[in-house]
């Protein structure tokens, strides 16, 4: 039987900065990934990573910043605790051999001294970056870490399936995988599972995000007893490329944190109608005016210019998106850029304390796969990647102190003896396109009861037709991820249902006020409902 002492699913930035933690402690763990080990959403993310390292700025500030943008949803707590150590983890950081981008005249005490940019939603310009390519400057770098590090064992091109549960004391003691070229599905033990599997993305027709974003470890920890928390929050990048052979490029908010004005195809600027602090208001707020806007108009994008910029100042620090328009015919420093709207981030998730531990003995969750209370209703820009450091690191504390060892029983194999091989996996294709136009059109940036009512009656039978196709047939990677993507959409529609106002990232004509008592919505696998608790109480076991 194979077993490890903590099997890590995923590895964006918060999966190998977990191992890399433990490995530095002598833990052996197993890093998981389900196609390359650079792959995933970090590799994609443009803008940066924010942390206070200017005398000006301070944490008060940045709380401040991010429970604004957070619709008061946010656990002030979590926000402290995470806000506190930006600092000691673009640090770290630094010491791995991330190349962020410098600045002579950077804030005293960054050594080197660092560039600073701005976006929206923060009140100073507090965002570390690597010009315009940060999560791949820090994927490659700590994949290269872990690559090297003999402590750590990689298993690319795998997927997980489904955890596996002990006795309800024991908890999570493992995980099925299955190997991507085989098909063979296999159990391995760990001490601590760790879900850093990303957010669920793909849910949505247009998504900023990689294709393996599916809501995997959502789904299984709700199927192993976790409660999830906040899912109506899904979060739309204001601005995606506008392209037929593009479009899941994501263009970068820092652009307009350096002056890029959001125009209609008269050239004319609008968000100043919709907020005072026009490009620079929260993703939720620009994302709702673009909408409007494209509505409004019956035109299929808006336009970003920065072309009133130096030029020069545009190449350097936006190389990587300069490149690619300019491959696609656009250039950048004479040209607006098209843009629309894109499913970019899952604020919800499994539920966990501060220290990524969720429901389940053994079994944690950390970066977009968890709702730490962090992001509240709306996630302000470059407070993820900070996220996915700080709670990699509690996290793989936390494992140290409770140092578990992998179960020494057998786990059972994986039963394929009544199932057989599918002769029509065009049912996978059509189901998949059905569930993610659906979720669009009646899920999507702006909501109402008839839509949403819409919605849950697709998803149920869907999910029935699903679960009767993994029952009977050979499971393959495509069937995986689309379970996992129908039991998140219907966590997402059953959120959206119970959540009777309009707050942050979830807006809907029939309910366009804001309750005066915050309170997140649980999800709970006891009886299934959504229930709305106060945050205080949000923790408390069901």
């Amino acid at each position: 039987m194979q077993t490890t002492d903590v099997l890590i699913l995923g590895s964006g930035a918060a999966g190998l900065t977990c191992a890399l933690r433990l490995a530095q402690a002598g833990m052996h763990c197993t890093v998981v990934s389900k196609s390359r080990l650079r792959s995933g959403a970090t590799l994609w993310a443009q803008g940066g990573i924010s942390a206070v390292l200017d005398a000006a700025d301070s944490l008060d500030a940045h709380m401040q910043d991010t429970v604004d943008a957070g619709g008061g949803l946010c656990d002030p707590d979590m926000v402290r605790h995470i806000v506190a150590r930006g600092p000691a983890c673009i640090e770290w950081l630094v010491e791995r051999g991330v190349q962020f981008t410098a600045d002579p005249e950077g804030p005293q005490g960054s050594e080197p001294r660092l560039h600073l940019t701005r976006e929206g939603g923060h009140s100073f310009r507090r965002i570390v970056h690597a010009a315009d390519a940060t999560g791949a400057a820090v994927e490659t770098t700590l994949a290269e870490l872990v690559a090297a590090e003999p402590r750590i064992t990689v298993r690319e091109h795998a997927f997980a399936v489904d955890l596996i549960r002990g006795s309800r004391a024991d908890g999570v003691i493992g995980a099925y995988l299955m190997d991507v070229n085989s098909h063979d599905v296999f159990p391995i033990a760990a001490g601590a599972v760790v879900l850093a599997t990303g957010g669920a993305n793909m849910v949505y027709l247009y998504s900023s995000n990689p294709h393996g974003a599916s809501g995997d470890g959502i789904a299984m920890a709700w199927r192993a007893g976790c409660r999830v928390a906040n899912m109506e929050f899904m979060q739309f990048h204001p601005t995606c490329l506008y392209h037929p052979n593009a479009r899941s490029f994501l263009i970068t908010e820092a652009l307009r944190g350096e002056g890029a004005h959001l125009t209609l195809p008269d050239g004319s600027r609008f968000m100043g109608r919709f907020d005072p602090r026009e490009e620079l208001a929260p993703r939720d707020i620009v994302a709702r005016a673009i909408d409007h806007e494209m509505k409004r108009l019956g035109i299929d994008h808006v336009w970003l210019d920065i072309s009133h910029r130096d030029a020069d100042f545009i190449r350097s620090h936006f190389p990587s998106i300069h490149a690619r328009c300019a491959e696609l015919g656009i250039d950048i420093t004479r040209q607006p850029i098209p843009v629309v709207p894109a499913a970019h981030y899952t604020c919800g998730g499994v539920l966990t304390d501060v220290h990524g531990h969720t429901d389940l003995d053994g079994l944690y969750a950390i970066g977009e796969v968890a709702c730490t209370g962090l992001h509240g209703a709306n996630r302000m820009a470059s407070n993820s990647l900070l996220e996915c450091l700080v709670m990699a690191e509690g996290a793989a504390n936390d494992i140290q102190r409770r140092a578990r060892p992998a179960t020494t029983q057998q786990l059972p194999a994986w039963d394929a003896s009544r199932v057989t091989d599918s002769d029509e996996d065009v049912v996978i294709s059509h189901n998949w396109q059905e569930l993610r136009r659906f979720m669009w059109d009646y899920v999507g940036i702006v909501r109402t009861d008839k839509r949403l009512s819409r919605a849950a009656n697709r998803v149920a039978l869907l999910q029935r037709e699903i679960e009767e196709f993994y029952g009977n047939f050979h499971i393959s990677p495509d069937l995986i991820e689309l379970r996992n993507l129908v039991t998140v959409a219907d966590l997402i529609v059953r959120s959206a249902i119970a959540r009777d106002e309009s707050r942050g990232l979830h807006f809907t004509t029939n309910h366009p006020q804001q309750h005066d008592d915050a309170r997140w919505s649980i999800v709970s696998p006891v009886d299934g409902r959504a229930h709305l608790r106060p945050i205080a109480a949000s923790r408390m076991a069901s």
